[in-house]
């Protein structure tokens, strides 16, 4: 930008100034910034970068770091300090105040021990943070250990909010986590869920990445509907079961008839009907009864939401005011039809015991003239108690068909309800397939040349292994091994195939008859939990590993614990809001690739992206240019010495002591770079 300035107004011209980046308005910080331009030097024209959520100031009180502070520099921190310094727990305190959870079992271990035994219990971390969604705001974290973190508003007052909250998508890992990330594919979807677009319609706005509100519907509607089909089906055998033996009582019923027992006992073998009649009357007006309760439990009806201190403020308050008396109106009215419904209840209730007694007045005069007539049949040999008893169980099973067509056809209607919310929650599944595939483009896009990644549909099929696993056991091996190589699994099917019994399964899958054979013999409630069961989408990665223009692409399986580490790495440091805090990611990677690969990234994303690395590598804080340069000592061992960070050796590159301390702890001193410098020939 090197238009001449001839008058003041020249200068409002953009191409006539541009922005320098120093740590002290000096003439060596101007040369410094020419030195390394990309970095420093901003023209007017450049977009600005959207504001990030960042990490402000720490503080510890007690343990290893009492009384240690310092402010982050929202662009690139950078820890440095001999071993013992205390670089890990300033991360591992950042991962503890934030209450992340370590993803590896070895930075379980390695967090936990550094908690317990560094900053110890009792010791106060504390984190000052500035959050810029939906507002610029500053909340202070605080956790004592061990007990849970607290967010306090900047002035003081608690807050409700979890870390989370606030610092949304924000990433802590810890020695040697990433090669154990890499060591594991799986994590690397929740990488990869970054950068999917996201859906306001399906998505909440809490969580790392979301959860998609109508999938946890479906799950407890499929859950609900399981329930229901396995409570009627359940019903509907025990019917079945009962309604088994009544062929053969309607056909002695029959033989009975034929002896012309029937029209001698005709009014007394009717009275076992009458009564399943009235009996059934107060499983009638049960239901109403329950709606009575539940409507009297509603009232009176709240209506503190539309009162004058509710409405107060709001722009058209005067136009929902009214809804008041709305309102009001509604509570007198349910309150009156209450007293009316429960009068109707208890009248109907008094008309149907006045019955009651009349009916069973008829019954004792039957029961007498019935009995009258046993005492002839006994001198005839013929058990007329027997017709009865025999008529009676038939009465008490006859209302169960009526039943049964009933559940029969509720159980088809769950059965269809099913079939439409599976094929939904199919469809949902494909959609994350799709968007992660769109992600998976845009992020090979971002590191074209260097990382390629792909997404395959419902190919992580590891809940479905473990399900298998607890739920029908034996030697799955086997069965791991067909499924895992099946195309295109889908759950549904397979669960039909289930149903359908063994022969099905070995011929569809290729599964041993032995282990068809266990999967068959289960039952519909496990098929349809199987049915339910999400196949996430998987992510394979793969790193271009020459350094000629000619590409040699290997998936990550096939790659070194180094560069695997790389290929994540790679993945870590592309855009995000929230920010990123690794210990020594230096550790399993060449020089090279940090040099070519990792600090050229890092400079393009600091100004989008808070980074806090610790290092024991100069190319980090020196060609990445780190913005904030902390150089860490300490006396003594941990659980008896103290960690400190001198306020001279904070600040930039810029900085003689800390440009000092650089060179002490990362190129071994000056004598030492120089040497290094000649044996060269630079």
């Amino acid at each position: 930008n090197a238009r001449d300035v001839v008058t003041a107004d020249d200068l409002t011209n953009p191409a006539a100034t541009c922005w320098i980046k120093m740590s002290d308005m000096t003439v060596e910080s101007l040369r410094q910034a020419f030195l390394d331009p990309a970095s420093r030097i901003r023209l007017d024209s450049d977009q600005e970068p959207d504001p990030h959520t960042e990490f402000l100031a720490m503080r510890w009180d007690g343990g290893f770091l009492d009384g240690t502070e310092f402010l982050f520099n929202e662009n690139l921190n950078v820890l440095v300090g001999g071993r013992g310094a205390g670089k890990s727990t300033v991360i591992e305190s950042l991962r503890y105040v934030l209450d992340l959870k370590p993803i590896g079992a070895d930075a379980e271990h390695a967090h936990k021990g550094i908690v317990g035994e560094v900053l110890r219990p009792g010791t106060k971390v504390t984190l000052r943070v500035r959050s810029h969604h939906p507002s610029p705001t500053i909340y202070r974290i605080e956790r004592i250990v061990p007990n849970p973190p607290i967010v306090r508003h900047e002035d003081g007052k608690v807050s409700n909010l979890h870390p989370d909250q606030i610092l949304n998508g924000v990433e802590v890992y810890g020695q040697t986590e990433i090669s154990e990330i890499a060591r594991n594919p799986d994590k690397l979807i929740v990488f990869l869920a970054r950068f999917m677009e996201r859906d306001s319609a399906t998505e909440s706005s809490a969580g790392s990445g979301g959860t998609p509100l109508r999938k946890a519907e479906l799950r407890r509607s499929l859950e609900s509907n399981r329930l229901a089909i396995v409570e009627v089906s359940k019903e509907l055998a025990e019917v079945e079961d009962s309604l088994g033996s009544l062929p053969g009582l309607e056909e002695t019923l029959n033989r009975y008839r034929e002896a012309g027992l029937e029209e001698r006992l005709r009014e007394r073998s009717l009275i076992a009907r009458e009564e399943a009649l009235l009996n059934s009357i107060p499983k009638r007006l049960e239901s109403f009864g329950e709606a009575l309760l539940q409507l009297r439990q509603s009232l009176p009806i709240d209506r503190t939401f539309l009162s004058d201190r509710a409405l107060e403020g709001l722009p058209g308050a005067n136009l929902i005011r009214p809804l008041g008396d709305t309102m009001k109106h509604l509570d007198e009215r349910l309150a009156e039809i209450v007293t009316e419904l429960d009068a109707t209840l208890r009248d109907a209730d008094a008309q149907v015991a006045k019955v009651r007694a009349n009916w069973t007045t008829h019954k004792n005069a039957i029961e007498e003239t019935y009995q009258s007539i046993l005492r002839d049949l006994k001198q005839s040999a013929v058990d007329g108690q027997a017709f009865i008893q025999l008529r009676d169980d038939i009465e008490r099973l006859r209302p169960l068909r009526e039943r049964q067509v009933a559940l029969q056809r509720a159980s088809g209607e769950h059965v269809a309800r099913r079939q439409a919310l599976l094929v939904e929650w199919e469809e949902l599944q494909a959609n994350d397939g799709l968007r992660f595939g769109q992600a998976a483009q845009q992020v090979s896009q971002r590191l074209r040349g260097r990382v390629r990644v792909e997404v395959r549909v419902a190919a992580d099929r590891a809940p479905l292994f473990q399900f298998l696993r607890e739920r029908i056991g034996g030697q799955l091996k086997d069965t791991v091994e067909k499924l895992a190589n099946a195309p295109d699994l889908s759950l549904r099917e397979f669960a039909a195939k289930c149903r359908e019994g063994a022969e099905a399964i070995q011929k569809a899958y290729g599964l041993t008859p032995t282990q068809a054979r266990r999967i068959a013999d289960s039952d519909n409630a496990l098929f349809m939990r199987m049915e339910e069961l999400e196949l996430r989408p998987k992510v394979f990665v793969s790193l271009n590993v020459s350094s000629t223009d000619n590409a040699d692409w290997q998936s990550l399986e096939n790659l070194s614990k180094g560069q695997k580490a790389t290929a994540v790495l790679l993945l870590l440091l592309l855009e995000s809001d929230a920010p990123l805090v690794i210990d020594q990611p230096e550790d399993d990677l060449d020089n090279r690739f940090i040099t070519e690969s990792v600090v050229p990234r890092m400079r393009e994303e600091k100004r989008n992206r808070q980074f806090v690395f610790s290092t024991h590598n100069a190319n980090i804080p020196v060609l990445g240019d780190a913005e904030m340069i902390l150089g860490m000592t300490a006396s003594g061992e941990a659980a008896e010495g103290r960690g400190r960070v001198p306020i001279q050796h904070m600040g930039s590159i810029d900085a003689p002591k800390v440009r000092q301390v650089v060179e002490e702890l990362l190129e071994g001193g000056r004598d030492a770079f120089e040497r290094r410098r000649l044996r060269y020939g630079f």
